[in-house]
């Protein structure tokens, strides 16, 4: 599909959530990107022994088996090797993070370079190969943008052997699909929830709970480490780690409460365990096994510091890693006290912290966000965390003194948190300044390639303009185009193309048979037509707007001349069908600039 919007509008190089990578991949080696003097820069750099960015290791017992296979897989200088969960319904706390990181810290001594990498989105990933070559050249990364410093990345990588990366919580494989088919120096590895999409070949492993016994022993580590336990103590530990399913992450909060709260037995907390289970009755077994931990964890934490149940709530509607403390810190509040907060909240093994940011797991997230599970205590907490969140992020938006808008790395650094926010949005939600903030980020996602990552941002400015402005206001019209081409972009035609109706419907209802915005979602439904096939619906609609643009626009307009090339793509294809050779590329669409509400 051919651009049918404005030429002032940015147009589409290339659409989907891997093709930015792919385009710094080509600019890195043709010098586009890079200054001359920077070309044989990654070539020439050596990073420091030992160099990683590893997360501090963390208990982990059992899994030799899997760790073995790890290593047998990438030493036997296969390319990579998945990591998967296929024994929780998709759901995360199986424990694969915690086993890459394991085999990172067993075998640093076998790669020069370890770096872990966040791997939930395409932008995230590029946002830890920056991270890359803020490391191994801090003065020149200052001096560039932020395409470059991936572009840096990828070619240092792509020069230098004997690394390991660490992809941790991969939504999609196909993001993965310009590094591991690039970078063939080292070694790839991926943590995921996904058993299928992996590439034909792929090694991958799926991972259950643990054996019972490791989880005892985890457990009794955990809770013992400095006395050891007694016999007794053992088989309370072994009736608990059977209640909560020898699930890891579960055993994990589990020790963490009964270490701050000595008082309590092991067999009292597994009587408090089903005490809860009718109040987590809804959701799947690691689900609801975190949400009767929460519960009594919940009331624990309000008894020593409410602060950090307020801090945990607020996180729990932000992207799950890295969220820097300014985001937890509202504006007038003691830094320090946040940082206490978080500290409880470590001590609980609630979070990951690393003294300026904090990660939280996203099975605890979703249970935070329910409302069901807070225990009774506060029936609102969890709206009034999301408020928290949203102000947060509205506020870090703020731009400088003597700016009118955000620098690109205010907008960089908040989009992840943007993104959650609008992907959890409750039903019936609204946020008027949100209103404004999300199709700002959808349009930079877009500029950058990332067409497909803004679909929950443009899911949610489409809910909040039906809501606030009605089924058929400009606003909302545009929205649902936008809506539509995101899911085209993403394959969904199934999604795409009842929305491109509606939207088609409801402009000539509106807007007039012949208005611009209405040839161009003609335009924009007969090329997603033609990406299903159904050349039978696609000609007429492509016939009538090449004629009602020659008639309005005239015989020489471009958007007349991209009809006319848009309709001749189409006769051909229906040729080349009907004469069994090659058809012709689908044409091109280009996403209308997002409007928001006013």
């Amino acid at each position: 599909m051919s651009s049918d919007d404005d030429l002032s509008r940015p147009r589409i190089e290339a659409a989907g959530q891997r093709s930015i990578a792919a385009d710094q991949i080509g600019s890195a080696y043709t010098g586009d990107v890079l200054p001359a003097e920077a070309l044989h820069t990654p070539r020439m750099v050596t990073a420091a022994p030992g160099t990683s960015n590893l997360p501090p290791a963390v208990l982990c017992l059992g899994r030799e088996e899997e760790l073995a296979w790890l290593r047998r897989i990438l030493a036997s200088r296969h390319e990579g090797a998945i990591a998967q969960s296929g024994t929780v319904h998709g759901l995360g706390g199986i424990g694969k993070s915690t086993l890459a990181l394991r085999y990172a810290h067993r075998h640093r001594g076998d790669y020069a370079l370890i770096w872990w990498i966040n791997a939930a989105s395409p932008d995230e990933i590029e946002t830890s190969l920056t991270s890359l070559t803020h490391t191994l050249v801090p003065d020149w990364s200052a001096s560039v943008g932020r395409v470059a410093q991936v572009a840096w990345a990828m070619q240092w990588l792509a020069w230098h052997p004997d690394w390991l990366l660490v992809y941790d919580n991969v939504d999609n494989p196909d993001h993965l699909a310009p590094y591991i088919g690039a970078l063939h120096q080292g070694h790839h590895l991926a943590t995921s929830r996904r058993t299928t999409g992996w590439p034909d070949g792929a090694h991958t492993l799926p991972l259950g709970d643990l054996d019972p016994n490791d989880a005892t022993t985890l457990l009794c580590q955990l809770v013992f480490k400095e006395t050891g336990p007694t016999f007794r103590q053992q088989t309370e530990a072994r009736s608990l780690v059977t209640e909560l399913g020898y699930f890891p992450l579960a055993i994990k909060q589990a020790g963490a409460y009964l270490v701050q709260n000595r008082g309590i037995s092991l067999d009292a907390y597994r009587r408090r365990l089903d005490t809860k289970l009718a109040k987590a009755a809804h959701g799947i077994d690691g689900e609801r096994t975190i949400a009767r931990i929460w519960d009594i964890t919940l009331h624990a934490l309000d008894k020593a510091d409410p602060l950090a149940v307020e801090v945990l709530y607020t996180a729990a509607w932000l992207a799950p890693a890295d969220i820097p403390y300014s985001l937890l810190t509202p504006p007038g509040t003691d830094p320090d006290e946040i940082a206490e907060a978080i500290g409880t909240l470590a001590a609980y093994s609630m979070v990951t912290d690393t003294g300026t940011t904090v990660s939280v797991h996203r099975l605890v997230q979703s249970v935070l966000r329910t409302p069901q599970n807070a225990g009774g205590t506060v029936p609102l907490r969890h709206l009034q965390g999301r408020d928290r969140a949203e102000r947060a992020v509205l506020h870090s938006l703020t731009p400088p003194p003597g700016q009118d808008t955000p620098t690109e790395q205010q907008w960089d650094n908040v989009t992840p948190h943007l993104v959650t926010l609008a992907a959890t949005r409750p039903t019936a939600h609204h946020s008027a300044s949100l209103a404004t903030a999300y199709p700002s980020a959808a349009q930079r996602l877009h500029e950058q390639g990332h067409t497909v990552r803004t679909i929950p941002l443009l899911e949610a400015t489409l809910a909040q303009c039906e809501q606030v402005l009605g089924d058929t206001h400009p606003h909302t019209l545009t929205s649902r185009n936008n809506l539509a081409y995101a899911y085209e972009s993403a394959g969904d035609l199934g999604r795409a193309i009842p929305l491109l109706e509606t939207t088609l419907a409801q402009r000539e209802q509106v807007l007039g048979d012949t208005h611009p915005d209405t040839l161009s979602s003609r335009n924009n439904l007969a090329s997603a037509y033609e990406a299903t096939g159904d050349l039978r619906r696609a000609i007429p609609l492509l016939e009538t707007t090449l004629a009602q643009r020659e008639q309005v626009l005239g015989d020489t307009h471009p958007h007349t001349l991209t009809s006319r090339n848009n309709l001749a793509n189409a006769r051909q294809r229906t040729d080349a069908v009907q004469h069994g050779s090659a058809a012709t590329s689908a044409p091109e669409a280009v996403l209308q600039k997002p409007s928001t509400a006013e």
